[in-house]
């Protein structure tokens, strides 16, 4: 039997980096149009997520990924991606860090902290205890 003709990895990676860069308003639209809710569909499938990731773990699929992209790839990628994406990121973000942030400095400007001790002083790290106790109860509930 002859072998199946193929093309070079070079090739297919011109090929699918060119079409699916093509395809980005398509993924736009699809996430628009949907009528399917992403949270609903996320939570139904808690279980299979978790599942998932104890099965990479017991199999050690996690480590055997990251022996795979190994030291080289994760800086390439980090550094060729990441800016941008970073940068961009950050700046469609801001109204959510905001609604997010809002609550968590409200907690701060209304709690009472202790008198300020000389430097090193463990009143001092008392003031930060106070903090992170009203933080976490905003966390907590």
């Amino acid at each position: 039997m002859p072998p199946v003709p193929t093309i070079s990895a070079a090739r297919a990676a011109e090929r699918w980096a060119r079409r699916a860069a093509a395809a980005a308003q398509d993924f736009a639209d699809g996430v628009q149009q949907t009528t399917r809710s992403w949270a609903a569909a996320a939570t139904a499938g808690r279980a299979n997520f978790a599942a998932g990731v104890q099965a990479a773990i017991s199999g050690g699929r996690y480590e055997k990924g990251i022996a795979s992209a190994g030291d080289a790839r994760w800086k390439r990628n980090t550094t060729e991606k990441g800016p941008m994406r970073y940068s961009q990121g950050v700046q469609l973000g801001a109204g959510d860090f905001a609604a997010a942030i809002g609550p968590v400095l409200e907690v701060i400007s209304r709690t009472d902290l202790p008198p300020r001790g000389p430097v090193g002083s463990p009143g001092n790290y008392a003031r930060s205890a106070t903090i992170g106790q009203a933080l976490r109860k905003l966390r907590t509930g």
